[in-house]
C-alpha cells in the first residue's frame, strides 16, 4: 500500500509539474481578466476593484514589494453607469444591447413608450425645417437618419455632427431624448458627468420612416464620489542609484451596459496587464534582477480621462524626478504588423536604439514612430517633461471598445517577441 501511496504521489507531481511548465501566463491573465466575473473592469459591480485585488494578488505572489505596506492608491471620481434594466424596441423589434446599440453613457434613466419624429440628413442640414420640428417634439423621441453621409461635404458632415451633439446633449429642446441611426461600428465609451437627455445609438440598418412607437427602459445611476484606485508595486535594483524605471498599464475598461452586457477587454487593456505581469515575472526572479529598481504600475481610470495616471503624479509616492524613463503598454494583445512607438520623434535616440535591438534580433516585423500623443497613461508623465514611451501592436483583430474584445480570439501574435524587445531595451537604459 505504501508502495501504491508512493507512485500515486510522484505520479501527481510529474503532471503537475508538466501542467506548470506548460502554463501560459499572458494568456491566463487576459481570460481572468476579460471573463464576466471581472465585470468588464468597469464601474459596475466593482469590477474595477475585483481586478484591481486580482492584480495585487499576482504581484504578492510574484513577490514585489508594496511602497509604504500597500498596494493601493485610491483616488475618487464621478462616475455615471447602466447597472439596471436595458430595452430598446421600436414598434415591435426588441434591440439587442451592444450588439444592435449602444446607450450613451451619460445617459439619465429613462422609461415609458414615446411617439417619435424623423431627422433627415436634409432636415439637419436646413434650418428652417430643423426648428419647425423641433418645435413639435415635445417629450418625443428624436429619429436621427445619419446612416448615408459619404455623399456630403466635410463641412456638411462637420455640421450634422456638430447638430447631432445638440440634440444628444442640450437641455434646450423640448425632445425627451435622441436615438442616432448609423452604419458605422458600434464603440463605446464612459462618461463622469449624466446628461440631462437620453441618447442612444443604433448600428442596425431598419427603415425608420414608418416607425411609430418607440418603448425605452433604460436605467442609469450617477455616483457623484466613486472611489479607484491604482496599483503599484516594484522590484528593487542591483544598483544604490536613486533612479527608477516605471512599466506602467491601465487595468480598467468600460464595465457593463445593462445586466447581460459587458465588454471584455481583452485587448484594451487585459493585454497590457499580461505583459506588465509577465515582465515583474521575470525580473522577479533572482538571476534577472535589473540594475535600477523597476517600479510596475496598473493604473486606474485610463478609460475616463486618465484619471489613476492624472493622480499619480499630483500626489506621488516617488520623487517623479527620480524616472529615468517610463515605458507604457496599451493594446499589447496583436502584433504582426509591428508596434507603434507614440514619443519616438520626441526622443530619437531611445526610438532609434530600439529599432538597432529589433533589427539585430530580428524581433517584430516593424517598429513605427509616432509623435506626441496624449491618448494613454503615459501622457500625463510627457507633459511633465518625463522621458518615455507608449507602445501599441499593430495588425490582427480590429475589436476596440466593443462585446468582441474578447479573451478567446485574442491572438497574443508576437506577444513574446515583444516582451523580448522590452527586456533588451530597459538593458540600456
Amino acid at each position: 500500500m505504501k508502495h501504491l501511496n508512493a507512485l500515486f504521489l510522484l505520479i501527481f507531481l510529474f503532471y503537475s509539474n508538466k501542467n506548470h511548465s506548460q502554463r501560459n501566463y499572458p494568456k491566463e491573465i487576459v481570460s481572468q481578466l476579460a471573463s464576466s466575473k471581472m465585470h468588464g473592469r468597469g464601474y459596475v459591480n466593482n469590477g474595477d476593484k475585483i481586478a484591481a485585488k486580482y492584480i495585487r494578488n499576482e504581484f504578492k505572489s510574484l513577490g514585489l514589494q508594496s511602497f509604504e505596506k500597500k498596494y493601493f492608491q485610491y483616488f475618487s471620481f464621478g462616475i455615471n453607469t447602466q447597472p439596471g434594466t436595458l430595452n430598446l424596441e421600436l414598434d415591435n423589434l426588441l434591440l439587442k444591447p451592444g450588439k444592435d446599440y449602444l446607450v450613451d453613457p451619460g445617459s439619465p434613466t429613462i422609461k415609458g413608450d414615446f411617439e417619435c419624429i424623423l431627422f433627415t440628413t436634409l432636415d439637419l442640414l436646413n434650418n428652417d425645417i430643423l426648428i419647425q420640428k423641433l418645435n413639435k417634439s415635445s417629450g418625443k423621441i428624436l429619429l436621427i437618419d445619419n446612416y448615408n453621409t459619404n455623399s456630403l461635404t466635410k463641412k456638411e458632415n462637420q455640421k450634422i455632427t456638430e447638430i447631432i451633439a445638440y440634440l444628444k446633449y442640450s437641455p434646450n429642446h423640448p425632445a425627451k431624448g435622441t436615438i442616432v441611426f448609423t452604419n458605422k461600428k458600434l464603440t463605446w465609451h464612459g462618461s463622469t458627468v449624466q446628461n440631462s437627455k437620453a441618447s442612444f445609438t443604433v448600428s442596425k440598418k431598419i427603415d425608420i420612416s414608418n416607425i411609430k412607437k418607440i418603448s425605452i427602459h433604460s436605467k442609469s445611476k450617477f455616483t457623484k464620489k466613486y472611489t479607484s484606485q491604482n496599483c503599484i508595486a516594484k522590484i528593487k535594483g542591483k544598483s544604490t542609484s536613486d533612479s527608477l524605471i516605471v512599466l506602467s498599464a491601465h487595468y480598467d475598461h468600460l464595465g457593463r451596459m445593462g445586466k447581460k452586457t459587458y465588454f471584455p477587454g481583452a485587448n484594451d487593456n487585459a493585454s497590457g496587464i499580461a505583459m506588465l505581469l509577465n515582465l515583474a515575472k521575470y525580473y522577479s526572479k533572482s538571476e534577472n534582477q535589473p540594475k535600477y529598481t523597476l517600479v510596475f504600475i496598473a493604473f486606474g481610470g485610463e478609460e475616463i480621462g486618465l484619471l489613476g495616471s492624472k493622480f499619480f503624479t499630483e500626489h506621488p509616492i516617488f520623487p517623479l524626478k527620480n524616472i529615468k524613463f517610463l515605458l507604457n503598454f496599451d493594446l499589447a494583445g496583436t502584433g504582426s504588423e509591428g508596434i507603434k512607438i507614440v514619443n519616438g520623434s520626441v526622443y530619437k535616440s531611445h526610438f532609434e536604439n530600439l529599432v538597432n535591438i529589433n533589427k539585430k534580433h530580428k524581433l517584430l516585423k516593424e517598429i513605427k514612430i509616432r509623435g506626441r500623443a496624449c491618448n494613454s497613461d503615459h501622457c500625463n508623465f510627457d507633459q511633465l517633461g518625463i522621458p518615455c514611451f507608449y507602445s501599441y501592436t499593430l495588425g490582427g483583430i480590429k475589436a476596440y471598445h466593443d462585446i468582441y474584445d474578447k479573451a478567446e480570439t485574442l491572438p497574443l501574435t508576437e506577444f513574446k517577441n515583444y516582451q523580448e524587445l522590452i527586456k533588451l531595451f530597459i538593458k540600456t537604459l
